[in-house]
């Protein structure tokens, strides 16, 4: 009954929006259709939330994208535009009914009051990050598809890296939204293989390397390094999150610094920076979940560093934060794990 009446919504909205075409833009009828996805995620069980976001995307492409009635599109914007649309929608009508479903429970329990709370932090921090990547991409689409043939090529690259640098900051925030639940569900199993640490840190700075924002980021080979057993994955995860974080929060022009070491039985890896540092006082606070420091400028939803100290633990490892003696802040992550240098290894 609830697929049926989802269903029976999300295709009255789209008549009404078909009806009015000619006088509503494409764009402003996805902002209707995921209004409609949101409304269903405060009224429906998951299962009829899925189905209306993932009806409303296809409906959208069908109905409202050109070339209409086929599900071929055919211009590079609007292909990102859908499946930017397809993305939101779907992580909205989620979030919508985890948070739904975290308030009921917390009627019934006054130990749950607590999690709404961090939910609706969630929930309205996720809202501005979203939003902002989303204008972004399309603010900048909008000028390249009016202003094509003006634009010098210089302009159109640029724009076309806005777009860039939103996405990864757009799917950021989605990889950040699962790994979290993923610690919280107590789902996450470490998976660990032999690792060149060295491979794996520089892979993470080309990845990166469209956000540097002025930024240098200080990295020196290790060819002694040995080989470690580590969950690639949330070994990059670890140190992606925290140059973000550096590139985020510190002055354009700063210095990035990543060292590698082995000492003992330990994996050591320390990421510094030349900013202003933490307030002494926050140290304490600055991995709990949805914490951001006070007058810190706009943007981040709280969860980096959490999921940071969850990967870390879940290798056994520790993780702590202090401030340089000059200037900036200094992450040292310790892992203890097998090593093995590469002659060895092949001898196994």
């Amino acid at each position: 009954m609830q697929c049926l009446i989802s269903i029976t919504f999300v295709l009255i909205v789209s008549i009404i929006c078909f009806f009015f075409s000619n006088h509503i833009d494409y764009r402003i009828t996805a902002l209707i259709l995921l209004m409609t996805v949101s409304v269903t995620a405060m009224l429906f069980d998951i299962i009829p939330i899925l189905i209306t976001a993932i009806l409303s995307g296809l409906i959208l492409n069908f109905f409202f994208i050109q070339p209409l009635f086929t599900f071929h599109i055919t211009n590079t914007e609007d292909i990102l535009l859908f499946f930017m649309y397809l993305i939101i929608a779907l992580v909205s009508a989620v979030l919508t009914y985890k948070i739904r479903e975290a308030e009921n429970k917390a009627r019934d329990k006054e130990e749950k009051e607590k999690t709404i709370q961090l939910y609706d932090t969630l929930l309205n921090s996720l809202s501005h990050e979203l939003r902002t990547p989303i204008a972004t991409i399309i603010g900048a689409i909008d000028t390249l598809k009016e202003n094509k043939n003006k634009l010098s090529e210089n302009n159109q690259t640029e724009l076309l890296e806005e777009i860039d640098k939103a996405s990864i900051r757009l799917n950021r925030q989605v990889e950040n939204l699962l790994n979290m639940s993923r610690l919280e569900t107590g789902t996450l199993k470490t998976k660990q293989d032999w690792c060149d640490l060295n491979e794996l840190i520089y892979a993470v700075i080309e990845k990166i390397a469209v956000v540097k924002n002025e930024h240098t980021i200080d990295f020196v080979t290790d060819e002694q390094l040995p080989l470690f057993k580590l969950d690639t994955g949330l070994i990059e995860e670890i140190i992606r999150n925290l140059v973000l974080n550096a590139i985020q929060y510190t002055p354009k022009k700063s210095v990035i610094k990543i060292v590698a070491t082995h000492q003992s039985e330990n994996c050591i890896i320390t990421i510094s920076d030349t900013g202003h540092g933490f307030p002494e006082n926050e140290i304490e606070f600055v991995f709990d979940k949805f914490y951001r420091l006070p007058n810190t400028k706009t943007g981040g939803s709280g969860l980096g560093l959490s999921i940071v100290k969850g990967f870390v633990e879940a290798h056994n490892g520790s993780i702590l934060l202090k401030n340089n003696t000059n200037s900036g802040a200094c992450f040292t992550i310790t892992i203890p794990t097998e090593a093995s240098y590469l002659n060895y290894l092949k001898n196994e």
